[in-house]
């Protein structure tokens, strides 16, 4: 059973479809990423969560499981009609991430992991804290917690930052903090790392004593799409101590994403209207001599050509179709001009068609430029009908 989690949906300037989804670490509540709020509205919409047993949201008797806590986070997305979301989590929301971009792929664009692990130590002293919390109340842990998330230099000199952090703590539900140190004992990703394909941002803090940067460089070594960023100074609680840093980060990190997501949506939508036009022999031709020197023209073509232009709904494919063979003709372009007379006549485009484009073709443009269309398209009309009756 799913439980109904606790969120703030902060309205970005970016894509409408896009959105970052923030979840948070072990006795916090969505406050601790009111640092990067602002900055990451800045590319999209912005949902910081709280965990079950954490902030505002409900507090059901433990133990709780990572599929659980990632299931929870689900449900949201699919309450907000969310289907594909940039994921951010630290340390526990780190691992709820994890377990949703290896079990639910499509619904993540990108994947940002800081301060986490694919192994939090071993089970049996997540066990003792969870058994602890239950009997001394978050309360007895608050100093030792709280003191992990900053470097000694920044509490020293920022105490306010650090008696708030350690409220947090005290203000989280101990079934809840206890109930997910179980979640956090039985969790162990380190097999299922290849099976992450979003890309991936990975940030460790230098100071971290809970994660260190191992437990980062194990992650980043282990998806593929990933890169690594270790702060300093930063402890366990980077996003804050280095807020501008890792705000940047992400936000470029999104912005990069974003941009290669459109550039594969024109790439595709251009094959299919490349294809339609060109037809799948040609096309196919094409991409088998296709070779690491011509392969970035061919994407450029696909992607600008035919996925920008041909996609466009002002002039119907037969209108383009004609204005192409008037215009090849024109600039005596005759290698592109006989593939797209051939390519015209399978689309079905009547010879008549042809041969008023190129008499028009030739007012404006030159006799011996059409006159070069008319022998191509007569050549091609030949084989045509030489092909429909042998």
């Amino acid at each position: 059973m799913t439980v109904e989690l606790s969120y703030a949906l902060t309205a970005g300037s970016g894509s409408p479809e896009s959105a970052v989804v923030l979840i948070g670490s072990l006795g916090s509540d969505r406050s601790m990423w009111d640092p990067q709020i602002a900055g990451l509205a800045s590319v999209a919409d912005v949902l910081a969560v709280d965990l079950r047993g954490h902030g505002e949201s409900p507090v059901p008797a433990g133990p709780y499981s990572i599929a659980e806590l990632a299931g929870d986070v689900l449900a949201v997305l699919d309450s907000i009609d969310r289907d594909r979301v940039h994921l951010v989590g630290l340390s526990l929301g780190g691992a709820v991430a994890q377990w949703i971009a290896v079990h639910r792929p499509t619904r993540v664009q990108s994947l940002t992991l800081l301060c986490t692990s694919a192994k939090f130590g071993e089970p049996q002293a997540w066990i003792e804290r969870a058994k602890a919390t239950r009997s001394g109340g978050t309360h007895s842990l608050a100093d030792a917690v709280s003191g992990r998330w900053f470097t000694p230099e920044l509490t020293a000199r920022d105490t306010e930052l650090a008696a708030r952090h350690r409220q947090m703590v005290i203000n989280t539900a101990d079934e809840g903090y206890a109930a997910c140190c179980e979640a956090l004992a039985e969790w162990d990703n380190r097999a299922d790392l290849g099976r992450i394909a979003a890309p991936t941002l990975v940030i460790a803090g230098e100071q971290d004593p809970s994660t260190p940067p191992d437990d980062l460089k194990f992650i980043a070594d282990g998806i593929a799409r990933s890169s690594l960023h270790v702060l300093d100074p930063a402890a366990h609680l980077a996003n804050v101590e280095q807020a501008g840093e890792v705000t940047r980060l992400i936000v470029e990190h999104i912005s990069s994403t974003a941009y290669e997501a459109g550039r594969r949506a024109a790439h595709n939508a251009g094959m299919v209207v490349r294809r339609q036009v060109l037809g799948d022999a040609h096309v196919d031709r094409s991409i088998q001599h296709m070779t690491e020197f011509t392969a970035p023209f061919q994407d450029f073509i696909t992607r600008t050509g035919w996925g920008d232009v041909w996609t466009r709904e002002g002039l119907d494919h037969r209108t383009r179709r004609l204005l192409t063979l008037a215009i090849l003709t024109a600039v005596g372009n005759q290698h592109e001009l006989d593939m797209h007379i051939r390519a015209a006549l399978r689309g079905g485009v009547e010879p008549d068609a042809l041969a008023e484009v190129f008499l028009h073709t030739a007012v404006y443009a030159g006799v011996p430029n059409s006159n070069a269309a008319f022998a191509m398209a007569n050549a091609a009309l030949a084989e045509q009908e030489e092909s429909e009756n042998p």
